[in-house]
């Protein structure tokens, strides 16, 4: 296959020697992190065309280390046709001119460094543009680029009627498979046929996108999410796909089929454990601290596991996998047991040696503020704080911004082919512009039209007004990443229940102490007995904006009333 990274120079010049830089290494500083997902294109335009950029990034760079959040990643800005908002690639090493400059990425990186705030890149391995320089060599057949992509010879029926090798199905629907006249062959393409997958069967392409990651990590960024994992190898028989007897989907849909063959495959597994090896070593020998991946794999409980590495540790794969479990899960009509049993699936499979990471929302899911309601966002952002490991925050998730308001003449989703399946599918909904202040477009720029509208609601939800007098969403944040130091949260352990139809209970306890949270996602009133969680040495350390508790005052452990939406923090003692 290629993948034997042992004998890679470029592995091997990252090796731990006597040139390495002296100084220890803090191998754990993401183990408890708070990370925030910055959408660049949405987050602040700072010259005023409509569309966020890095500088942007810069200017409002205090309202991360403000917010109590340690590491950033920005979603992708490297040179791309942005066909798919940045995810079809035409030069990994650089910055798109619509975001900015290399130079605007460095002093991103150095104003992070300086705020003791980490930066990573979303780095996108399954494919390229069609407009990448190697494609277009592939095309042509240069001999070095020949096989940087799957090619395949076509199947012909009874009629001489030219056919797909097989019957495998893009994420994007329909044939995963698109005819390339130049060549007279078919190329693979696991989302849209402008990105076309990159065969890291051949040692050329595990090379290159090695030199990728090394040009990146010397220029000072500190990791990578690692889009798209699960699509990197397909079985090489190019055997059809099972179908996956999913009611109602047309066979034309992804779902359509069970994807045995081009996803989770055993060599994707073995390549994460070499790109884990690879940022090791270079951290080995540059020292200061642990350059990270996280891998995004929206599949099975067994197969997300596996992306960790094995579950004795003996081979590693990322640092952590996004836990997605709760997007899916924590909608409007789930009930506590439902979440709780999200939850506790996690809990229950994930190895002893592993770090948890807690999501509720990203660019490709709607909201948490519009799946389960803007008055709930206190609740489940005290929910995935109080958790073990990893607190993952997508921009304006602190101030409980909800999903945009778009018309089908304004999508700008690829995914989206016609007006019917706009509703379905569109994820512009959840990319709407960050909602700075009450002032024009939100904040986001000085007027001109922004690439996605702004959301009618910024005038009443917008980070200046929650900054402002009174109680709010982004006050209970910040107080919920203030206390994510408390060694109960950080070695604890955890209890996580249903204690009415529509009431959570999860309990840290450590040495005697305990942090307990109680969130009501309900519309009526409940009263409860916690006093098997709740000890009477209790106070109300954050309460949700519509909470009518005191803080610092106990509550009864024997009747907790909870009024609908409320949210408690409690700290308890024995």
């Amino acid at each position: 296959m290629g993948l034997n990274l042992n004998d890679d120079p470029f592995i091997e010049s990252l090796r731990l020697d006597d040139q390495s830089t002296g100084g220890t290494i803090d191998w754990d500083w993401w183990k408890h992190a708070s990370f925030y997902h910055v959408y660049v294109k949405s987050f602040r335009d700072s010259n005023n065309d409509g569309i966020g950029d890095i500088r942007g990034v810069i200017e409002k760079i205090d309202h991360f280390p403000d917010s109590g959040i340690d590491a950033i990643f920005l979603s992708p800005i490297f040179q791309s046709p942005k066909i798919d908002q940045g995810y079809d690639v035409s030069d990994f090493m650089d910055v798109d001119p619509e975001f900015g400059t290399m130079d605007d990425l460095k002093e991103l990186i150095t104003q992070s460094h300086e705020r003791n705030l980490k930066i990573l890149l979303d780095f996108v391995p399954n494919h390229t543009s069609d407009q990448h320089q190697w494609f277009v060599d592939s095309v042509k057949g240069v001999d070095e680029y020949r096989d940087f992509y799957i090619w395949v010879d076509a199947k012909y029926d009874g009629s001489g009627n030219r056919q797909p090798p097989n019957n495998w199905l893009s994420v994007f629907h329909h044939s995963a498979w698109s005819w390339n006249e130049t060549r007279q062959q078919y190329y693979l393409h696991q989302f849209h046929p402008t990105q076309p997958d990159l065969n890291f069967r051949n040692p050329k392409v595990v090379e290159a996108m090695n030199k990728v990651l090394l040009f990146w990590l010397d220029q000072g960024i500190d990791g990578f999410r690692v889009d798209a994992i699960p699509y990197i190898f397909e079985s090489e028989n190019l055997y059809d796909e099972p179908p996956s007897y999913w009611p109602g989907v047309p066979d034309y849909e992804f779902e359509s089929l069970d994807h045995v063959h081009t996803k989770d495959q055993p060599e994707t597994y073995e390549l994460m454990h070499q790109w884990r090896q690879l940022l090791d070593s270079y951290s080995e020998k540059n020292r200061g601290h642990a350059r990270i991946l996280m891998s995004e794999a929206y599949t099975t409980i067994e197969n997300t596991m596996r992306y960790f590495g094995t579950r004795d540790g003996t081979k590693l794969g990322a640092h952590f996998t996004f836990n997605f479990f709760l997007v899916g899960d924590a909608t409007a009509g789930a009930s506590a047991h439902d979440i709780v049993v999200s939850i506790n699936k996690w809990l229950d499979n994930i190895p002893p040696i592993y770090t948890s990471s807690w999501v509720l929302s990203n660019h490709d899911n709607h909201r948490i503020s519009t799946r389960c309601g803007p008055g709930n966002i206190d609740g489940f952002n005290m929910l995935k704080a109080i958790l073990p490991g990893i607190d993952v925050t997508y921009y304006g998730e602190e101030i409980g911004q909800e999903n945009g308001e778009i018309l089908y003449e304004e999508n700008q989703d690829l995914k989206v082919k016609n007006r019917g399946m706009f509703e379905k599918l569109c994820r512009d909904f959840e990319r709407t512009p960050f909602q700075w202040d009450d002032s024009v477009n939100a904040g986001f720029n000085d007027g001109a039209k922004p690439w996605l509208p702004v959301s009618s609601k910024y005038l009443e939800t917008n980070l200046k007004k929650q900054k402002g007098d009174g109680p709010s969403h982004y006050k209970v944040f910040r107080e919920l990443t203030r206390i994510r130091s408390n060694v109960v949260l950080v070695r604890g352990s955890t209890v996580v229940k249903s204690v009415s139809e529509h009431t959570i209970l999860v309990r840290r306890s450590h040495d005697g102490s305990s942090v307990v949270l109680v969130f009501n996602k309900g519309v009526s009133q409940v009263v409860l007995n916690v006093s098997e969680d709740v000890s009477k040495t209790n106070y109300v350390e954050i309460k949700s904006v519509q909470s009518p508790k005191e803080i610092g005052y106990a509550v009864d452990p024997h009747h907790l009333k909870m009024e609908p939406h409320e949210a408690l923090i409690i700290f308890c003692s024995i």
